[in-house]
């Protein structure tokens, strides 16, 4: 039943909403990974990475670097940071990385879950960023390639 709620969910949603249920599976999916990791499984670890990667790269394809500018270029920039932080989570079997995207995840996903809600709910500007802040390079374009996402399992669904 839980699938076909998603579904639906999915179906009804309007691109905001889309938006939301994509970082909100890809926070579940790092969280997957790092139990995996934990308990060492390694199957189980690598597929909710290659989803949580399948995700990043949803919602850089969603972005429209016409009309989003500097911002849009920002996010395609952090999405990709994110991929590789998991491809080295997984290849290294570490937990640091995945931790570190599950805080970028957390923080973008409450931003789009502010859009939309009274003035007073959305969180002030200086609350968006990790406590730690940014990753380092970020926005000065020095990040590790891209993750090749001719390799990305791209079925993000529960």
């Amino acid at each position: 039943m839980p699938e076909q709620y998603l579904e639906n969910r999915i179906l009804s949603a309007d691109p905001v909403e889309l938006i939301r249920i994509l970082y909100e599976h890809g926070i579940k999916f790092v969280r997957e990974a790092r139990g995996a990791l934990a308990a060492g499984d390694i199957v189980e670890r690598s597929k909710a990475i290659s989803r949580t990667i399948g995700i990043l790269g949803e919602l850089e394809g969603s972005l429209d670097m016409q009309a989003g500018g500097s911002i849009s270029q920002n996010l395609a920039a952090l999405y990709r940071y994110m991929r590789t932080r998991l491809t080295v989570a997984n290849l290294k079997q570490a937990d640091g990385p995945l931790a570190e995207v599950e805080s970028l995840m957390q923080t973008l996903g409450g931003a789009w879950q502010a859009i939309g809600q009274s003035p007073a709910a959305v969180p002030a500007n200086d609350a968006a960023v990790p406590a730690g802040g940014l990753p380092p390079g970020f926005g000065d374009g020095r990040f590790l390639p891209d993750v090749n996402s001719a390799f990305v399992d791209h079925s993000w669904t529960a």
